[in-house]
């Protein structure tokens, strides 16, 4: 694809629940506003691996994977996403995401490479407005 139709086609966003967590509802409405603010997006459902979040935003060829944690297995299922995308050849995908995660803990993630971390109550512009100027530089990057 050239950066021409790259820079032109909508953001697409996969928006995931890694692990045993069965809480939805918020990776539910970030998905509608995200599709409501016309981007594409991927909902994979409930209780997904890393593996399977990776595959699935690889055959989907999408900017970014938003992970929603509500159940503490933040530290490790955020780190192995990341991990499995180096491996795949596949880091310009941004890895985002919302739910419970202390301070400290998101900074780890952040310094790890995990972007943004939205709580509980955030409004959901903030992470529209948050892809559509990151993703423009990530775009960018990975075309070079």
């Amino acid at each position: 694809m050239n950066s021409a139709n790259a820079s032109d086609r909508p953001i697409r966003v996969l928006v995931a629940k890694a692990g045993l967590d069965g809480h939805d509802r918020g990776a539910k409405v970030v998905a509608a506003c995200l599709r409501d603010a016309g981007m594409e997006v991927i909902y994979t459902g409930l209780r997904n691996t890393p593996e399977m979040i990776v595959a699935a935003a690889i055959q989907e060829d999408v900017d970014a994977i938003g992970l929603s944690s509500l159940s503490g297995a933040h530290n490790t299922l955020f780190p192995r996403v990341l991990e499995l995308l180096r491996q795949r050849g596949a880091e310009s995908i941004l890895v985002f995401g919302g739910g419970v995660i202390p301070e400290a803990e998101a900074k780890n993630l952040n310094d790890l490479g995990v972007g943004r971390l939205f709580g509980p109550g955030t409004d959901t512009n903030e992470i529209v407005n948050y892809l559509r100027q990151e993703i423009p530089k990530r775009r960018t990057t990975s075309e070079v």
